[in-house]
């Protein structure tokens, strides 16, 4: 299976999209290039899903790969319990399809073509 190397090493690749990971699931839409967040989409859903199976394992593979960011300054819920307890229950009736991604337009700078990727309310 071929997949979208972003000029990145694994390590680099697995930080980018570890970061993207835990933004877009704290403010439900992110703006980056197309590539980015067409690569994006299937890692959001497989975290989406195991925030649905709500085990304990379930969080702790979560919790293995999204960063621990606080999401919510007055609870002080962090990234992890917000995947579980708010995103997840929100698609509970839902059998995928939890993010869409929107081309903006090219960026001013380099002309990369930029994308909105955000759940899907």
């Amino acid at each position: 299976m071929a997949y979208a190397k972003l000029g990145r090493d694994s390590a680099a690749r697995k930080a980018l999209f570890r970061d993207l990971a835990t933004d877009l699931i704290i403010n439900e839409r992110i703006q980056t290039t197309h590539s980015k967040a067409k690569a994006l989409q299937p890692i959001v859903e497989k975290m989406i899903t195991l925030g649905k199976r709500g085990d304990l394992h379930a969080r702790r593979q979560a919790a293995a790969f999204i960063r621990n960011e606080v999401a919510d300054q007055e609870s002080g819920q962090n990234a992890v319990q917000k995947l579980f307890d708010e995103v997840a229950k929100r698609y509970a009736e839902r059998q995928g399809g939890y993010t869409r991604v929107l081309k903006v337009g090219p960026r001013k700078g380099d002309g990369a073509e930029l994308a909105i990727i955000e759940l899907v309310k």
